[in-house]
């Protein structure tokens, strides 16, 4: 089942004061970023945020789930989303935890063929 489009941008807004938020549809599902840096997924309306040291520290005793068939565990959560600022506090110790994105090849132009 696909995620409502409503709920993925309530959840961002909710986080939106950790950083620069934005989400981007992928099979179906969402990837929620933070100042470019994957911290989550949205699947089947449920919050899955990236597991981190600090992120569990935070959480406390997290609730670890795969947000789908075959992904590692995430941490699910349930019934803290509409708390904004405990939210936000979140993502900011995920998003600071996780590595800068790779930068991206640039594409080699193509070369002409002979006719």
């Amino acid at each position: 089942m696909a995620s409502d489009v409503g709920f993925v941008e309530y959840v961002c807004d909710q986080m939106s004061d950790a950083g620069r938020i934005r989400s981007r549809k992928m099979f179906g599902e969402f990837a929620v970023y933070c100042d470019d840096k994957l911290v989550a997924l949205v699947c089947d309306d449920q919050l899955f945020v990236k597991p981190t040291p600090g992120g569990r520290a935070f959480i406390g005793s997290p609730v670890e789930s795969p947000p789908y068939e075959g992904a590692k565990p995430a941490f699910l959560i349930e019934g803290r989303i509409d708390d904004r600022e405990w939210l936000t506090g979140l993502v900011e110790v995920t998003a600071r935890e996780l590595p800068a994105p790779k930068p991206k090849k640039a594409k080699k132009a193509k070369k002409p063929t002979a006719t």
